[in-house]
């Protein structure tokens, strides 16, 4: 498998724009609301923060083999910090599996400017606002569909991506298809460790680090650590 890259410098031109957009965008009345009203009301825990209350923009490596697919910001996470999966346990958790596989510099991520880099990888969502009860609806989802699809063209095509969750893995297969990728039919389903091999891309689907599955045990840090040791092999080749 093998896949042309442009030069990092104008990707990261293009991402830019990309997040540019995402920043600026009020699409959905209800997660405007959602995410405004959570940064205003806060959590006791961060009473003083200045939370971030907006849509949230991707980040990482603009010359990047592994993209990285979660659902949504959270509310007291992404939507506080303003960077993908930062200042939450699902961060921590997500942030120490890829500084062990070598894709980050350091194994913690709790604010924006902490200085956290990733290598060969980079974080993005399928909806970029918080959503009520991590629940976008499919309406959200396809407002935010064109900036996925998006990064998507930039990275063209990227060597693999791990979806994190089920939400993510169904969206990355419904743009891979658009964008003319043979995905088979029907589509497959999502599980742990579960790989849909295409022409151009591997996608990996991957239990998200949500409290609900770490705290359950439903996802391991050893669980984890598989996905990303995987990953590692399929960039590094």
């Amino acid at each position: 498998m093998s896949a042309a890259r442009t030069g990092g410098s104008n990707n990261e031109t293009r991402l830019k724009s990309i997040n540019e957009r995402v920043v600026a965008c009020a699409q959905c009345p209800r997660l405007v609301e959602w995410r405004t009203t959570v940064a205003r009301e806060k959590r006791a825990a961060y009473a003083e923060d200045a939370y971030w209350g907006r849509a949230v923009p991707s980040f990482g490596d603009p010359d990047a083999q592994l993209l990285i697919v979660g659902l949504a910001p959270g509310a007291h996470g992404s939507n506080r910090t303003g960077r993908m999966f930062t200042g939450d346990r699902s961060g921590e958790m997500l942030f120490r599996a890829l500084h062990r596989a070598g894709f980050a510099n350091q194994p913690e991520g709790r604010k924006a400017d902490d200085g956290l880099r990733l290598s060969r990888a980079y974080i993005t969502a399928a909806v970029r606002c918080a959503p009520p009860a991590n629940r976008p609806s499919p309406a959200e989802r396809d407002n935010c569909k064109p900036y996925l699809e998006d990064e998507f063209s930039v990275f063209g095509p990227v060597p693999v991506v791990v979806a994190l969750g089920g939400f993510a893995f169904d969206q990355v297969l419904r743009i891979l298809t658009d964008q003319g990728e043979a995905v088979p039919r029907p589509r497959p389903r999502f599980s742990h460790g579960v790989e849909v091999n295409l022409e151009s891309t591997v996608v990996i689907g991957c239990y998200h680090p949500s409290q609900q599955n770490t705290f359950t045990g439903r996802l391991t840090e050893s669980m984890f650590d598989t996905i990303w040791q995987r990953a590692q092999s399929l960039t590094s080749g």
